[in-house]
């Protein structure tokens, strides 16, 4: 070893931390083979396992790589201990975290994570319990975090004194070369996009990804995530619990006082208004930052002919407006109905990567096969680990694409992602389905394939053209789709995930969040639906066409329910700002700022006297999805994953 000089003790963390990784990978294998041995390709795991354990320990070995080749002389010996304390550190927490690992996942079905790292959860009885149902578990992970504390002092000791004490010239080459290979070993691909921790995510089978990671991965990526968990109630005031559940049951006109036996305070019945053969199948195509200033019929540009002329044959929407101005705040609301939070999206959290609700997860239930279509690379925003542990049975990416005719910067181009999706659900056959397709050409740079427009339309490159090609896109699936058994049965949603970009003269720029939405169904008359309404409302929406009676936490409402009231009610979320919107009232919270009301006349908006009992409505409405977040507890089968009694699901194992 002694020719690897300086780079000895980086290089062999690195070894020492992907053997630990490795080791623990296949002892869980083995202690869960009759779990994982059912998914189709398990093996994987390892393969994603590989690359996620080589990302962490490059990532870790970094800072030894600029200590070992930056220092000489007394420098080197002065920092001897802090170096070698940060090795042996390193060593040892990953092997205490992965002995503490096959516990956690008999406890909370997968590795240290979100629930690990909540240290306001741990309670002084959780550790009275722990000590004292746990000693000799504790007393061993002591002994053995201890000892592999030890033992990597000693080599990482022996690695630092008895490294060749290099002259500059050889510092820089072994720098300009061993540099490189750290940086690519922690990025984890030659792709554009770096490897996250939904790369590891393969199959819609929780304990077979987590394979894939290594509880120092995961347990790190919990704490870097945590910094996005924000509690709205420090930002806008709080409310007693009971207060917040009460005012929103009302708002939404959901049962009150619901009882968790009975699934949660949300959870309520969607009866089956339509008395169908069999229950229809649900496609919905996710428009990237169509706004309605850029389709004709909503009165913005001549740029969306396709979609103008499919509003002609379905209900189009005409005061809809997003939750936010992100895909992933859309994609929350659309097929989760969840309002939004000033914190990230549920889609990136760590706390919702399974038995969070989804139309997918719904539908799966009863019986529908489930498809998340994409034409870049699913990973981004974690949105593959976020499908395919909440209900869905593929995400397919640009990776699982044949014979694309054009591929840019955000992967195939929109009239291949469409026809492939067409050719997805088309093979279902007589089995029900639910299929997401979310576009991604109507994107900066905004590239698409050259003559894919007419002569005389926008060029590539421009917002103008992509919209325009994003356009083509639809009128070629729904082209395609009419040739295709599954089109008389099936209800389709075409909606944009957002605007572009949300900016204007008023406090909060609401031209910027309208958005369109068209619902196509057997036998739906076509009409213009002026009711005010966000995304939150579409899922419950397209569930009241299609022939399902169905139980949901959702508190958006079906929109065509003649019942529903016709004044509406939208919940944005803009930057750190909360948005109450019902009829021409809006309430804006802000973050240590006074509460405002405004009068909504024209799109503009007029500041009026705050109304106390509406304020505290819109109060409500901000607090609750950090509430039901935290808890677990948006789910449509809370009864198995919501805390007992109240208590956060850390605390469980105290009330045992």
């Amino acid at each position: 070893m002694r020719p690897l000089g300086p780079l000895l003790l980086p290089f062999g963390l690195v070894f020492a931390l992907v053997l630990v990784f490795a080791a623990s990978r296949f002892v869980l294998a083995a202690m869960h083979r009759g779990s994982i041995a059912e998914v189709p390709r398990w093996g994987m795991a390892f393969v994603h396992g590989l690359r996620i354990d080589v990302s962490t320990a490059c990532y870790l070995a970094a800072p030894l790589l600029l200590a070992a080749l930056g220092l000489r002389g007394r420098a080197r010996s002065r920092l001897r201990l802090p170096i070698v304390g940060y090795a042996a550190m390193v060593f040892a927490l990953a092997v205490a975290l992965e002995f503490v690992t096959p516990a956690h996942i008999d406890e909370y079905g997968g590795r240290p994570g979100r629930l690990f790292v909540q240290i306001e959860n741990h309670t002084v009885e959780l550790y009275r319990t722990l000590l004292t149902a746990y000693t000799v578990p504790i007393a061993l992970l002591v002994a053995i975090a201890g000892g592999a504390a030890w033992v990597a002092t000693r080599s990482a000791g022996r690695a630092w004194d008895q490294a060749a004490d290099w002259g500059w010239r050889r510092r820089l080459l072994a720098l300009l070369l061993a540099a490189p290979l750290l940086f690519l070993g922690a990025r984890g691909t030659l792709n554009h996009r770096p490897l996250n921790a939904s790369c590891a995510s393969f199959s819609n089978n929780y304990l077979c990804n987590q394979l894939g990671l290594n509880s120092l991965y995961s347990a790190a990526f919990a704490l870097y995530s945590a910094k996005d968990e924000c509690p709205p109630a420090r930002l806008y005031g709080d409310m007693e619990e009971a207060e917040m559940i009460l005012r929103v049951q009302r708002a939404a006109g959901l049962p009150e006082g619901g009882a968790k036996a009975a699934g949660g305070e949300f959870a309520h019945s969607q009866a089956n208004r339509l008395q169908l053969r069999k229950p229809r199948n649900l496609v919905i195509l996710l428009e990237e930052s169509l706004g309605a200033a850029w389709t004709g019929v909503l009165g913005g540009t001549d740029l969306t002919p396709e979609f103008d002329e499919l509003c002609g044959e379905g209900v189009l929407l005409t005061r809809l407006h997003a939750t936010g101005t992100r895909t992933v705040r859309g994609i929350e609301a659309v097929v989760s109905g969840f309002l939004p939070t000033p914190g990230r999206s549920v889609v990136k959290l760590p706390g919702s990567q399974r038995n969070f609700f989804t139309l997918a997860a719904l539908l799966k239930e009863h019986g529908y096969a489930t498809d998340f279509v994409y034409g870049g690379e699913s990973h981004f925003d974690n949105m593959r680990s976020f499908f395919l542990g909440n209900g869905f049975d593929v995400a397919l990416d640009q990776n699982q694409f044949a014979g694309a005719e054009f591929h840019g910067t955000w992967g195939v181009g929109d009239v291949d992602l469409m026809r492939e999706a067409n050719r997805r659900f088309a093979a279902h056959g007589d089995k029900p389905f639910f299929g997401l397709v979310l576009s991604t050409s109507n994107h900066s740079p905004f590239e698409f394939p050259e003559g894919a427009l007419a002569e005389g339309r926008p060029k590539p490159g421009t917002r103008e053209g992509a919209v325009a090609y994003a356009d083509v896109a639809i009128g070629e699936f729904f082209r395609l789709a009419r040739r295709e058994a599954y089109f008389e049965d099936t209800v389709f949603l075409v909606v944009a995930d957002h605007d572009t970009r949300a900016f204007g003269a008023d406090l909060v720029p609401l031209e910027r969040f309208h958005i369109p939405g068209l619902l196509l169904a057997p036998g739906l008359a076509p009409a213009r639906l002026d009711t005010l309404a966000s995304q939150i409302d579409l899922a419950p929406t397209a569930l009241g066409l299609m022939g399902l009676g169905t139980r949901h936490p959702m508190i958006g409402r079906d929109l065509l329910d003649g019942a529903v009231d016709r004044l509406g009610r939208a919940v944005l979320q803009y930057e750190d700002q909360h948005v109450y919107w019902v009829g021409d009232r809006l309430i804006v919270h802000r973050p240590s700022k006074r509460v405002q009301q405004f009068r909504v006349d024209g799109g503009g908006l007029f500041e009026e006297a705050v109304d106390g009992e509406f304020a505290r409505d819109a109060l409500a409405h901000a607090l609750l999805p950090f509430w039901l977040y935290d808890r677990g507890a948006y789910s449509h089968v809370p009864a198995a994953w919501t805390a007992v009694d109240g208590k956060a699901p850390l605390a469980r194992v105290v009330s045992r």
